[in-house]
């Protein structure tokens, strides 16, 4: 008698959230359904799901025991895994380390490839677990159907459903031998519809508001640099040189901003500035200097260069290539063209020009529904 083949294995990264809590919800109870013969719904097989918490920082309890909760009413096997070194070391090292040569670091896109889809994959593997789900909001081209996996030559990765929500810029780091093993339950659906069918299950989080942009800040950006970066002054220039207050650390500042500069340079500047509010152009690092400008114009820029390009199709197109560029997360997709300069280094130029372009930001390349890449602005 031939032996029946085994459900697949799918590890859920719950973070205790609404999101990642309906994702298990999907795979669980709505289906992630793998057929075993054609029009035969009898025979076909679920996956068998496992809840997981990263435990990545020290103020994570709370998340901690509404994952747990979720998986208890869920009725599925719940792990915990200590992840905070490793987070230290690969996350908020690089992010401090980024502030520290001046530039503007996206640690969510280094987490997602080093810890949720690096760490957490590696050790799903190794249990002989054949997925990973996370509750972002992005798809691939394969869908519900796990089976047509391995027969797709190269997986793609797309855009969310809901575009408000969609998450596929923090995405650009990965490559085909993770998309293989990775699921995106909620990517099919509107962020409005993840909150109802969490309520239509019984789960608690529902309701919950929307977690922050950077999980391991719990203030602000600054009040955390202050705790591991000393203040360093130095002085506030304009275009041409002209001294008009000090600073208190490059790295307390960031390409564009406008609030929270924080002059201090007595009449010289008080007569620079009275009526005219000031923007962050540029640093000087090597002369520990921030130039600022009050002509919001100078801020536009059309081209740019990225380091470390990444293409999902593990392979590079055909250039020069037209593409809708991000250069933030919130940023509106702008038409630009790439050109190779040398191994993963690539430039832009943008049909029209774009403000606050910021080094160490991500800039990533669409076409259409697709994310074919993206790169480290430098």
């Amino acid at each position: 008698m031939k032996k029946e083949k085994r459900n697949r294995k799918v590890i859920v990264a719950m973070s205790g959230g609404v999101d990642s809590s309906v994702a298990a919800v999907l795979l669980k109870r709505v289906g992630f359904v793998l057929p075993q013969g054609q029009g035969n719904p009898e025979r076909s097989r679920r996956v068998d799901v496992v809840g997981v918490f990263m435990k990545l920082h020290n103020f994570s309890l709370g998340a901690e025991k509404r994952a747990r909760k979720i998986a208890k009413i869920l009725k599925i096997p719940f792990l915990s895994l200590d992840l905070r070194k490793e987070f230290k070391k690969r996350i908020i090292d690089y992010f401090l380390e980024g502030y520290k040569r001046g530039i503007t670091p996206n640690p969510c896109v280094v987490c997602n490839k080093e810890i949720k889809f690096g760490l957490l994959l590696e050790k799903a593997l190794a249990l002989d677990v054949d997925f990973v789900a996370t509750g972002h909001y992005a798809r691939t081209n394969f869908g519900k159907n796990l089976t047509i996996v391995r027969f797709l030559p190269k997986i793609k990765l797309l855009r969310a459903k809901d575009k408000n929500k969609d998450q596929s810029y923090f995405l650009w780091m990965l490559n085909q031998k993770q998309l293989r093993k990775i699921l995106f339950p909620v990517g099919n659906y509107t962020k409005t519809q993840v909150r109802k069918l969490a309520k239509k299950f019984g789960l608690p989080v529902f309701k919950i508001p929307e977690s922050q942009e950077i999980c391991f800040i719990q203030t602000t950006i600054n009040e955390f640099l202050r705790k591991y970066l000393r203040e360093k002054r130095g002085n506030i220039v304009n275009k041409e040189g002209k001294v008009l207050g000090q600073h208190q650390g490059l790295w307390f500042y960031t390409i564009g901003q406008r609030k929270g500069i924080g002059f201090s340079g007595g009449p010289t500047f008080a007569k620079a500035t009275v009526g005219k509010p000031y923007y962050v152009l540029d640093k000087d690092l090597k002369k520990n200097l921030l130039i600022v400008t009050n002509n919001e114009k100078d801020l536009y820029k059309k081209e740019l260069i990225a380091k470390n390009v990444n293409w999902i199709l593990d392979k590079t197109p055909r250039l020069p290539l037209k593409v809708m560029a991000k250069i933030r997360y919130r940023h509106k997709p702008a038409l630009a063209t790439i050109g190779r300069l040398k191994s993963k280094v690539y430039s832009l130029k943008f049909k029209a020009a774009q403000r606050a372009i910021t080094p160490g930001q991500s800039v990533v390349f669409y076409q259409g529904q697709e994310l074919l890449g993206g790169g480290i602005i430098c």
